[in-house]
């Protein structure tokens, strides 16, 4: 600091006497230079004093408005929670699609499935959801059909019961409601009598009451439903078949109740129960035809141990006569099967064996069938499917005919 105070003073007087005009007058420069070395010698005074009183701060570096800024402590800022954080309303979109091809012995292959299922759910806090799904698919004439599978608004009251209403899938059985979406399903056909116009209930449209509860050591679950029940498919003095897609009407004037309950004895075992009671009548539209009875039951179990994995079903759907009707008759559709999956080499291959039988009171509705077939999972979600299957129908018709079947899924 020293130096640098006698390099200013030298500065300052080179700088005095360099800004003098060489005509100055040799007296006024003296007097500058007095002027100076007094200067100087106050400086030396003061930093003495200094230097006595306190010689810390005598040599503590002079603090600057930035360096005093520095020094307060900054204040803590609790950043503001996303905006997705805090809002009372979720959407998400879901779904799956596949892609397929089928040949068909005596038969010309073709690549026969192309459909595209987006499900949308919207949930409001922790109070309500609306659920839809869409089925848009390719038919075999180039057509592109559009149909709504199922669409609710699902209210939960408490942890153990959701209240539903809506179009729901069935909750009988469990291929429909659990197993149906094709990269679910392990095989790419349904086992017969478990798809449209088969033995298994399809939809309702209706109030649905579901939900899970401890049941001492074991889980239980449940649902219970009212609906406006199925329609009959009549044609010649004949029944045939229970049209069960779900309807926004009640043809025959009273309602079906049914439900399922199933058990967890074990952590990877469940055993479900299913039955439904109410009317059905034939839809004509000549006016409204005699109800008559129908009735559901059913029974169903899975099973996974290690990469083995076990399930099986059996459902029924039983007609009761009605002499007024125009097709007197009733009749009794009925439809089982066991599948079982293994996973080998690498969890990523999957060998599957199914066999189903579907009996109907039309001869050329029944068909059994033994099924193979050999996936491979790219991921948990993506799967190829290489299927063969033997079938035994009505000679002579589709139901009778073995086939190859390929498939590519994928859900989201």
């Amino acid at each position: 600091m020293e130096a640098m105070t006698t390099r200013t003073a030298a500065l300052l007087a080179l700088g005095l006497a360099l800004g003098k005009p060489a005509a100055a007058d040799e007296t006024e420069l003296q007097a500058l230079k007095a002027e100076v070395n007094a200067l100087r010698q106050e400086l030396a005074e003061l930093r003495a004093q200094i230097k006595t009183t306190n010689p810390t701060a005598a040599q503590a570096p002079v603090a600057t408005p930035a360096a005093q800024l520095s020094q307060q402590p900054i204040p803590q800022v609790t950043p503001a929670p996303p905006e997705w954080q805090t809002a009372t309303s979720v959407s998400h979109l879901a779904g799956y699609a596949a892609v397929g091809y089928t040949d068909r012995d005596n038969g010309t292959g073709a690549f026969n499935v192309a459909n595209f299922n987006p499900i949308f759910h919207f949930l409001y806090n922790d109070l309500l959801l609306w659920e839809a799904e869409l089925e848009i698919a390719v038919q075999e004439n180039g057509e592109t059909e559009l149909n709504l599978e199922y669409t609710t608004l699902d209210l939960f009251l408490n942890d153990y019961l959701t209240l539903s209403g809506g179009k729901f899938l069935s909750p009988l059985g469990q291929f429909r409601q659990n197993l149906h979406p094709a990269w679910i399903n392990k095989l790419p056909s349904v086992p017969p009598g478990f798809g449209h116009d088969g033995a298994a209930p399809q939809a309702e449209i209706g109030l649905q009451a579901r939900g899970a509860v401890p049941l001492g050591q074991m889980k239980a679950n449940y649902a219970v439903y009212v609906g406006n029940g199925p329609e009959l498919e009549a044609e010649d003095g004949e029944l045939h078949g229970v049209e069960t897609e779900g309807f926004a009407r009640d043809a025959d004037g009273s309602k079906v109740w049914g439900g399922r309950i199933g058990v967890l004895p074990l952590t990877k075992l469940e055993i479900g129960l299913s039955a439904a009671t109410g009317d059905a009548a034939v839809a004509t539209e000549a006016g409204r035809e005699p109800s008559r009875a129908y009735d559901v039951w059913g029974a169903d179990f899975a099973y996974r141990w290690h990469n083995l994995d076990l399930r099986g079903e059996f459902i029924q759907q039983r007609i009761g006569d009605q002499p007024a009707s125009i097709a007197p008759a009733g009749g009794t559709w009925r439809a089982w099967y066991v599948q079982g999956a293994y996973r080998f080499f690498s969890p990523r291959w999957e060998g599957v064996l199914r066999y189903g039988d579907f009996t109907s009171p039309r001869a050329s509705q029944a068909q059994r069938q033994w099924a193979l077939g050999l996936n491979y999972l790219f991921a948990p979600n993506v799967i190829a499917k290489l299927a063969y299957e033997f079938n035994d129908g009505l000679p002579g018709t589709p139901l009778d005919a073995n086939r190859w079947l390929g498939q590519l899924a994928y859900g989201f």
